[in-house]
């Protein structure tokens, strides 16, 4: 990540957007057959990002939508060059939602339907946790790539069985960590790291606050067996942009903890989880939680810091509490000077990487091990952990 200090001020003082990834054809079996696609980075300005590309390069379909985040997931797909053709899931009372949002879509009749249409290349998800890596394999084993909400993999054993699944079949298993794909303050951050704007990073410092909201989640929602604890859930994110900023490839867990502080009525239940992490590529420190108050213009507070040799980075994601409106500020302080840096009109690129990673049979979306380390992190920090237990 080394430039010289013209190229990191020239960087800084331009737009820079990412590009879309490396264009690389490779055969893809006859009944998936797809017309190479050469990836180019987005020429438009800040002002005026793109948002949908017109023409569908691949066909795609939904089974499972018991998290919200499937339409983050579906727009992510669709801004890439994704056709929604079909949608299944066992619960009516999701389907009309969705339906409504998406009308051009039609509703299978069953899961096996959509898993055995050759015309679909992807299969997106965001059923209950612990039933996604399941889902996966069955989908990977049908021929398709598929891409997960977060948490993808809900154990150290779901892991290796998804592991050896995805190398014998080679399809994309993919999870939308989405306060890193579809957070815009958390792309231009990696634009700028990679341009040498902070020199060598040391250490990223991850929260992850969300607002609980409890009389609007679901009975399983409050259940370990089903999200697989906190650290495995919301700390998948923090994994992840860990390892993207640090470059890390292999990292041990320093000690991890968590606790049901504050709510006693549901046992099963944890609302704060704390990790130290260090890697080939640096350190790191993980903290999430369920304690955002209503006061708060936000479902959480997210915060990321980026410590380097020459500077940092810190993106408030979503809400800048005593200052601007909004989301997506990132605030960068070099040798020179402190700088905010407006990252609302950047745009997102990994709706159309991961559908050109589809076409092309390439990684420039997320490297297959990339995701699984980040999924391995965040399940050993959270069978490690230590119960933490205060006093009344």
């Amino acid at each position: 990540m080394k430039s010289s200090p013209f190229e990191r001020r020239k960087f800084i003082r331009d737009t820079v957007t990412t590009a879309a990834g490396l264009a690389m054809f490779s055969t893809v079996p006859q009944a998936m057959a797809l017309p190479a696609m050469s990836a180019k980075p987005f020429t438009g300005s800040q002002e005026k990002y793109r948002e949908n590309i017109t023409a569908p390069r691949i066909r795609f379909s939904v089974i499972g939508m018991n998290h919200g985040h499937i339409y983050g997931q579906v727009e992510a797909v669709k801004r890439g060059g994704g056709e929604l053709v079909s949608y299944y899931a066992k619960e009516p009372e999701l389907l009309e939602a969705f339906a409504k949002r998406f009308p051009d879509a039609k509703l299978a009749r069953s899961e096996k339907e959509i898993l055995e249409d050759k015309s679909v290349h992807l299969v997106l998800s965001s059923i209950i946790p612990n039933e996604r890596a399941p889902l996966g394999i069955r989908v990977m084993r049908h021929g398709k790539d598929y891409m997960a909400d977060k948490p993808g993999i809900t154990s150290l054993e779901q892991l290796a069985e998804v592991r050896r699944v995805q190398k014998e079949t080679k399809r994309i298993y993919s999870i939308m960590y989405s306060e890193r794909f579809e957070n815009r303050a958390t792309v231009k951050a990696g634009e700028l790291v990679k341009a040498g704007a902070i020199g060598k990073v040391v250490q990223t410092i991850g929260l992850g606050p969300h607002r609980m909201n409890a009389n609007a989640r679901p009975e399983w929602f409050f259940d370990r067996k089903y999200f697989g604890g906190i650290i495995t859930d919301i700390g998948s994110h923090q994994f992840d942009q860990y390892l993207y900023f640090t470059g890390t490839t292999k990292a041990d867990i320093v000690a991890s903890q968590v606790g049901n502080i504050n709510h006693p009525q549901y046992p099963k239940f944890e609302d704060f989880g704390d990790v130290m992490v260090r890697g080939d590529g640096g350190t790191g420190y993980i903290r999430v939680d369920w304690f955002t108050p209503d006061g708060l213009k936000s479902w959480g507070d997210g915060r990321l810091t980026i410590l380097g040799t020459d500077g940092f980075i810190e993106i408030r994601k979503n809400i800048d509490i005593a200052g601007r409106d909004g989301g997506n500020h990132l605030f960068l302080t070099d040798q020179k000077e402190t700088r905010y840096i407006d990252c609302s009109q950047v745009d997102l690129p990994y709706g159309e990487q991961l559908v050109n990673d589809v076409i092309n049979r390439t990684e420039t979306a997320m490297t297959q091990e990339h995701c699984f380390l980040a999924t391995e992190l965040a399940l050993k920090a959270q069978q490690q952990a230590q119960e933490i237990t205060l006093k009344a």
